[in-house]
């Protein structure tokens, strides 16, 4: 009897399984919710996207900037026979210049997981396209 049971009991979470998996594909409310979301992602992300690759563009010729002005520094710094004041704005200059290369990478590193995520967008977009796509089809036929 436990064994009919629990045969009853797994068939009908098969069927309830097979039924949310049909009602869930099927479901243009769903279908419609998900893509207005994602549409409404899409643009932040990729004007986010625009700015990052604009701010590293900015952060690579400030880092330029910053190593062309130590040098210059560093010269006029022999020059003056090494005076000690200026020789600590150097070091805050070079501080300054290894922060801007720390944040030039972490903006590198987001900008390459935003790329990510719109491709993402742009498969999930996809996916349900085909899917939409699929089930006018059906019911077409």
């Amino acid at each position: 009897m436990y064994n009919s049971a629990m045969d009853k009991d797994s068939d009908s979470t098969v069927t309830s399984l097979d039924e949310n998996t049909e009602n869930f594909c099927q479901n243009p409310t769903r279908d419609i919710l998900a893509e207005g979301i994602t549409n409404l992602f899409k643009p932040t992300i990729e004007k986010l996207d625009e700015r990052v690759a604009t701010t590293v563009q900015l952060q690579a010729e400030l880092r330029g900037q910053l190593e062309a002005l130590s040098a210059q520094l560093r010269d006029i710094e022999r020059a003056q026979s090494q005076i000690p004041e200026f020789a600590d704005k150097v070091k805050e200059l070079l501080n300054v210049k290894h922060k801007v290369t720390v944040i030039s990478n972490v903006l590198g590193t987001s900008q390459e997981r935003l790329t990510g995520l719109h491709k993402l967008i742009e498969k999930e977009q996809r996916r349900r396209q085909a899917l939409l796509d699929s089930a006018i089809s059906t019911n077409i036929s």
